[in-house]
């Protein structure tokens, strides 16, 4: 009911409209600024909830999504006259059950319902990309002349005969099906009115596809293993029915989850002729073989694939296509969890533990969670996959009590949520890979007395690469640091003590060589990306400088000789990192030489640590397993584990069982040698009751606050008097919550920015939602540029 005291016109129409915009408030009302429906918009059809418009905001145009539609009765205290009206609509529609999952995701993460329902639809889709205006015909009803040639009255006689569907064509699509050689004939049908001349909208991708012209091996259909065949058995009647449950399939790598996975959807599809299924990869670079397994197994009910790599005319088709159904299969990377599909019938997340769901800006959701929530909103069943789980996810499913089914908490585990089937052997009876531990400080002294120097390949893993590359194999080679050097400092040490570090972070420079540049390197921040010339010398004494640490850059310098000594040409090695993988393009293409033979040795990051499936490997070698071992950061050796084991899973896929090296610092750091056994539970049961013990994720939920400022002491009186907040909210309600901070994170300083952080952690997600929303209430809470809330964080640096 109107409050509004004045006489208002009973048929004027208005919508509330969530704006593209860090516009917040907390509750139920939000942020939805009120609009008038202009009578012309509707001309073809009401305005419905979830459709894009845009409207005007202040002096500028902006986008928006409809939230609700109604009469006088929305007006509520607000004049009428200072209504302004919708300025048109976009054509994009989000249906209803991805309008719940964005309240949701506002709510939960902490985040404008504005903001999440922008990151729902691609730019692409926005901006009407690819979008033309096409010239078409369609048959006509009226008369004709009867004064016709023969091969004029031949001409009209085959378009009657053509079937209705094919029309309206365009004037070259209706010559080539005709066979005539030119465009007279149907010109002369046009003017004696057989045809009619209309216009279209048509969507017209251009750029390159999804995989262009590589290979990377195609769908090969087996028939499942005994492990396979059980767990679809079981599984296959649970996804078919049209009801909400989340399983976790936890395979060894090459245990063929694929291929359990491309079971399950067809299972799923021929249940439900009119539902569809998205599968979530987390790296672009998983795509082009998920791609064409699914699209080899599915083409004829359509495979879409939506990633940021695509051209943005190709994303807005893609997007067209599973919206309208013309795709029964997503593929895509983490924001494929709002395809706008019509009806969904199952979610697949491979690689679930992986941080890369996890988006690091506003809105700050994870997929995997995600996936799960709208899963539940939907109706269906959500399948999670993964070698090496993680613990929230393992904790869920009851796997450290070693229970499939959901049972009663023991031993301090949580009770079961999620259902747990194991494929615990490679397909084809495959060995896992053989695992060689080395200790890097013994191989050290090795590599002196052989007189090679300051090397990160030592003499262990040198050997057994020659004797891979000689007999023809490929081998791959990961350390997850960029660059080549990552210590840049005096050569008089701490007699001078200068170190190059950015002038914009509390974090050191890194070395990067490039030999298109002017003395062939150049310092760089990882953080703010920020650049500056390597110094001729120390600016503090003027003696030399050192270049110490390793990254990629480094080992592909090692490697060459090696290449040279074998008589391979530079092709053979590919270097997959950030620096040359700029566009998806570029993942391809390297992916697909490596497929092909072409390349013999792959060297690079975490890129390539997971997912792909190259038979040809016989060698994994991890150059350095303390890189991200000791950080300041407790999942830090949970990240560890997984990264050495899901490259280790790379090696010995094809007859031959592989051979892992991974050299390392700490021989004994139980993450890098249960990593080394393939022993996945007992890492797990070991971590969470070191998590119990503390208190840490999952035994408790965590939201992590970070306050910014270009002034130092602005951060830490804005994040003091949040925790002290906090800290009395808490005290009114009984202690529920805890809240650590100020805390000054690992890097303190990022782009002039100064940063102080507040951890708040309960022993329910509703608990730190509660503290959340009542800070959000009281306006001392919102994520902006000042501001970033992380709520469930992956990472505490």
């Amino acid at each position: 009911m109107s409050l509004f005291s004045g006489k208002v016109d009973a048929g004027r129409r208005f919508a509330l409209v969530a704006v593209e915009r860090g516009i917040d408030r907390a509750g139920d009302d939000g942020a939805e600024l009120l609009y008038e429906i202009p009578a012309e918009l509707e001309s073809s059809g009401s305005l419905q909830s979830g459709e894009r418009v845009d409207v005007p905001l202040g002096k500028r145009k902006v986008g928006g999504v409809v939230v609700a539609s109604g009469g006088t009765e929305l007006l509520g205290d607000i004049d009428p006259v200072k209504i302004r009206p919708i300025l048109r609509r976009s054509g994009a529609i989000l249906p209803n059950s991805l309008m719940e999952l964005a309240k949701w995701i506002a709510g939960y993460y902490v985040c404008p319902l504005g903001m999440v329902l922008s990151s729902m639809i691609p730019s692409a889709v926005k901006k009407e990309i690819g979008k033309k205006i096409e010239a078409v015909l369609a048959r006509s009803g009226d008369p004709r002349d009867g004064d016709m040639s023969k091969a004029l009255a031949g001409l009209v006689q085959r378009v009657d005969a053509l079937p209705a569907s094919f029309f309206p064509a365009s004037a070259e699509q209706l010559k080539l099906q005709l066979g005539e050689k030119t465009l007279r004939g149907i010109r002369r049908l046009i003017a004696m009115g057989v045809l009619s001349e209309q216009t279209r909208q048509v969507l017209r991708p251009s750029g390159a596809g999804e995989i262009g012209e590589h290979s990377f091996g195609g769908d090969r259909a087996v028939e499942p293993s005994p492990d396979q065949a059980a767990v679809l058995k079981g599984l296959e009647p649970l996804v078919c029915r049209d009801e909400f449950g989340v399983h976790l399939l936890f395979g060894v790598t090459g245990s063929g989850k694929t291929e359990v996975y491309l079971r399950l959807i067809a299972a799923v599809l021929k249940a439900h002729p009119d539902s569809s299924v998205i599968v979530l990869v987390p790296e672009i670079a998983l795509t082009p073989q998920a791609s064409e397994r699914y699209s080899g197994r599915f083409k004829d009910l359509g495979v879409a694939v939506l990633h940021s790599g695509l051209s943005a005319s190709r994303r807005h088709s893609e997007w067209m296509r599973a919206a309208t159904g013309a795709a029964r299969v997503v593929v895509g990377a983490r924001s494929a969890v709002f395809a706008p599909v019509p009806r969904l019938g199952l979610i697949l997340v491979d690689e679930e533990h992986d941080t890369s769901y996890k988006q690091d800006q506003l809105p700050r959701y994870h997929a995997r969670d995600v996936a799960i929530k709208r899963a539940q909103i939907e109706g269906c069943s959500v399948v999670l996959g993964s070698a090496t789980p993680s613990l929230e996810t393992w904790s869920n499913a009851g796997g450290d009590s070693s229970s499939r089914a959901p049972a009663a908490p023991r031993g301090g585990a949580r009770p079961a949520r999620y259902q747990l089937w194991k494929l615990p052997h490679r397909v084809g009876g495959g060995a896992l890979p053989k695992v060689q531990i080395v200790d890097m400080y013994r191989e050290r002294q090795e590599a002196r007395q052989l007189g090679l120097g300051d090397v990160s390949l030592l003499p262990t893993l040198r050997r057994a690469l020659h004797s891979t590359l000689r007999e023809g194999a490929q081998a791959i080679l990961l350390l997850n640091r960029r660059g080549f050097a990552t210590f840049v400092g005096c050569a008089g040490g701490a007699s001078c003590g200068w170190v190059m570090s950015c002038e914009r972070c509390d974090a050191r420079m890194v070395l990067h060589r490039d030999a298109a540049l002017r003395g062939g390197e150049l310092l760089r921040c990882h953080h703010c990306l920020s650049e500056c010339v390597v110094p001729r010398a120390c600016p503090s004494c003027a003696r030399g400088l050192v270049r110490l640490g390793a990254g990629t850059q480094r080992i592909e310098e090692e490697l060459r000789p090696l290449l040279h000594e074998l008589a391979l040409p530079h092709e053979a090695m590919i270097r997959v990192d950030r620096d040359t993988m700029r566009t998806a393009q570029d993942y391809f293409s390297a992916l697909g030489a490596f497929a092909s033979g072409k390349a013999r040795l792959l060297v690079g990051t975490q890129m390539i640590a997971k997912g792909l499936d190259f038979p040809g490997v016989r060698l994994v070698g991890v150059v350095s397993a303390d890189t991200g071992l000791n950080m300041p950061d407790f999942r830090a050796g949970e990240r560890a584990f997984q990264l050495i084991s899901q490259v280790s899973g790379r090696a010995g896929r094809a007859d031959s069982q592989g051979l892992v090296i991974i050299q390392t610092m700490e021989p004994g750091n139980p993450a890098i040698v249960l990593a080394a056994e393939h022993d996945y539970e007992r890492f797990a049961a070991g971590e969470l009751a070191a998590r119990r013990a503390f208190s840490l994720p999952p035994q408790t939920r965590m939201a992590r606050i970070v306050c910014r400022d270009e002034k130092q002491p602005a951060a830490r009186e804005r994040s003091a008097a949040l925790a002290e907040w906090l800290r009395a909210w808490s005290g009114r309600q009984g202690g529920m919550i805890g809240v650590a901070g100020p805390l000054t994170p690992p890097v303190a300083r990022v782009a002039d920015q100064f940063r102080f952080g507040l951890e708040v952690t309960g022993s329910r997600a509703g608990l730190v939602q509660d503290a959340l929303r009542a800070a959000r209430e009281a306006g001392l809470l919102k994520s902006d540029a000042k501001t970033a809330v992380d709520v469930d964080p992956v990472s505490m640096l």
